[in-house]
């Protein structure tokens, strides 16, 4: 049974991942064991009750009290299993233990961020300590997203202007992806992240240096960093290619014509507020589904972002 878990699931890396898979088999060697017993006694009846000759005929069959309660009561037990066992998991799942470190998510088109209590934000890097229990408090800034991770078998959607939670423990250090399962816009498939299972110790250490390495990078470097790691490039390119959002190339000090036919410079109150309210001005040809970063990126980083950008004015 393991060896077929393995041929068609990911690996197992949190403490809910068994239970899932448990259920998952049990359907599969059902549905297997159906098909293979349905396909024999259609062939065997198809044999057994040929045409021999001409003159055969078919009897008048009304019905058949014994195979129709059987085929009635089978599927009926074999639902309640699955509904019984489904139940169990999810009550599992939603209800976390009373120690479990809380991480608020925030789903967002088209990215994820991860706020953590010492107040540190990180986009797309969700970052949790092995063998103990992590409660995830999610939310959606715009659209109905959906928070998985496949080698954690836990899923569970993320909608605006309300919260959902759900909770895994993770068994082994390493890495793991993070998909949106949500149809949410033109760049859905790239609403991408990794999950970071670090040691007690290293998590203890990540959250007391996390964004210390930027304070000794020159701006402009860190800028660019800074647009990967905010998944900023998903949208906007930095070599003239149309994406979702306009490219950063040539943007520095250009005039740009907004929705509305004003005609703006692109100096630095214009990218700034464009960060912090991308909707407040609104390019021609483009669509307004550009997330807020307040509260995401501080003043330093805005800073080095813009002086990115300045360098591929040429």
């Amino acid at each position: 049974m393991n060896r077929f878990s393995e041929f068609m699931l990911p690996p197992q890396k949190s403490t809910l991942a068994e239970h899932t898979d448990a259920l998952f088999n049990f359907v599969n060697v059902t549905s297997i064991i159906l098909l293979a017993g349905i396909t024999f006694a259609i062939i065997f009846f198809a044999w057994k009750y040929r045409r021999r000759s001409e003159n055969d005929v078919t009897p008048v069959i009304t019905h058949n009290n014994k195979l129709e309660i059987t085929w009635s009561v089978i599927p009926l037990i074999l639902v309640m299993i699955v509904f019984g066992w489904g139940l169990n998991g999810y009550m599992n799942l939603t209800t976390p233990p009373a120690d479990a470190y809380e991480i608020r998510v925030v789903g967002k088109s088209w990215l994820w961020e991860f706020h953590y209590e010492t107040g540190h934000v990180s986009v797309n890097e969700l970052h949790i300590p092995v063998n103990r229990p992590v409660k995830l408090i999610m939310s959606s800034d715009d659209v109905l997203h959906s928070f998985y991770i496949p080698d954690f078998r836990v899923k569970m959607d993320v909608l605006p202007n309300r919260y959902t939670s759900l909770w895994f423990e993770a068994t082994e250090i390493g890495e793991s992806v993070i998909f949106c399962t949500e149809y949410c816009g033109t760049a859905h498939s790239n609403m991408l992240a990794r999950t970071y299972v670090h040691s007690a110790e290293d998590f203890i250490t990540w959250l007391e240096t996390a964004g210390s390495a930027d304070d000794d990078l020159p701006p402009a470097e860190l800028g660019e960093q800074l647009v990967v790691r905010n998944a900023c490039n998903t949208c906007h390119s930095s070599d003239g290619a149309r994406l979702v959002g306009p490219t950063f190339q040539g943007l520095w000090m250009a005039e740009r014509e907004m929705q509305d036919g004003e005609v703006i410079t692109a100096d630095e109150n214009y990218i700034r507020e464009s960060i912090l309210e991308p909707n407040a001005k609104i390019t021609a040809g483009y669509q307004p589904v550009m997330p807020s970063y307040a509260g995401t990126l501080n003043d330093r980083q805005i800073d080095a972002i813009i002086e990115y950008i300045k360098t591929l004015s040429n």
